[in-house]
């Protein structure tokens, strides 16, 4: 009898654990499924800007993000990840979980740190997706008020007759400064001497001293100086005219081409981001980017706002990528 018992039991359990198992494998596509269709956003969102607070990129962080929530109905963080030229920053967004919950603010030298250093502790190419361009923010070339060129053409001449002699400032190897004079000195084919500083605000400082006659600043932080009479906008290196110096010409107008440059900020999500979340973020950007304050803060600044979605984002990127690959190798610049 108790062996009887004893076998019934076994049976018992047996049974029990089998229908358990069953369940369980019914149950998991089910549970995934759930998972799956659970709403998103479902928490606040992280963007992490590459960048310190107050520069150029963190400004644009800010003034987005707010819009951001509004149209995505969670809250957008910014927090600041700084160094090595956007590195660390980016390196933590590519080790993010790719649930479209943390987001990446950079700059132009995304697309110019992978030819400047050797190794990057992420794929650029591979560990991101574009969302989108926030906007494009064309350099000017500048001189100070006593360099005796009024135009291109006389900068040129200038450059031309004394090879070496024409100097332009920057804010350090391999900054966008550094590399928008390079790329002039090649599509003008004349020789000019690279002078690196230890930061944009005393690059500029020597420039409007009179200490370095030139300078390719980005057009927003330059512009006081040049509606006050400091420096001298000898062209802008947009495909238009801005604007903002409807008088200056285009270096293409001034006959220069080839050296069409911008700095930009754009919007990068983990690879792996499912593409349903990769399209709600970029619909959220471009309602972002629509509001009237955004638009005018924008304009403000000199630049001009990207359409598209994130296919022609991360086309663009991968285009200036190429463009500064080129650029870098040509100029025999490192940082390694």
């Amino acid at each position: 009898m108790k062996a009887l018992d004893l076998f019934a039991a076994n049976a018992t359990r047996s049974a029990a654990l089998g229908y358990w198992l069953a369940a369980s494998l019914l149950s998991a596509p089910l549970l995934a499924s759930a998972q799956a269709a659970l709403p998103w956003p479902s928490k606040p969102i992280t963007l992490v800007v590459t960048y310190p607070p107050g520069g150029g990129a963190d400004a644009m962080a800010r003034l987005i993000a707010p819009r951001l929530g509004e149209a995505l109905g969670q809250n957008v963080i910014v927090e600041n990840k700084p160094g090595a030229g956007g590195q660390i920053g980016a390196a933590s967004v590519a080790k993010a979980v790719p649930d479209g919950h943390t987001l990446m603010l950079d700059a132009s030298s995304f697309a110019v740190n992978p030819s400047l250093y050797r190794k990057l502790p992420y794929d650029a190419d591979k560990a991101f997706r574009t969302i989108g361009v926030i906007a494009l923010f064309p350099n000017v070339v500048l001189v100070n008020a006593q360099f005796p060129a009024k135009n291109v053409g006389e900068l040129m001449a200038a450059a031309r007759a004394k090879p070496g002699a024409v100097s332009f400032a920057s804010s350090g190897n391999g900054s966008a400064q550094h590399l928008a004079g390079a790329l002039f000195a090649s599509a003008a084919k004349v020789d000019m001497v690279h002078i690196p500083y230890k930061g944009g605000g005393p690059a500029l400082n020597d420039v409007i001293g009179g200490q370095v006659p030139l300078f390719f600043g980005n057009l927003a932080s330059t512009l006081p100086h040049i509606q006050g009479g400091k420096l001298r906008a000898l062209a802008v290196t947009s495909a238009r005219r801005s604007p903002i110096l409807p008088d200056v010409p285009t270096l293409a107008e001034a006959g220069i081409s080839g050296a069409e440059v911008y700095e930009w900020n754009a919007v990068f999500a983990p690879a792996g981001t499912p593409e349903a979340v990769v399209s709600k973020l970029s619909a959220a950007l471009k309602k972002a980017l629509d509001a009237p304050d955004v638009k005018a803060r924008i304009a403000q600044l000199g630049g001009e706002i990207q359409q598209g979605g994130p296919d022609t984002a991360q086309r663009f990127v991968r285009e200036q990528t190429a463009l500064w690959a080129h650029v870098v190798k040509a100029s025999g610049i490192s940082l390694d």
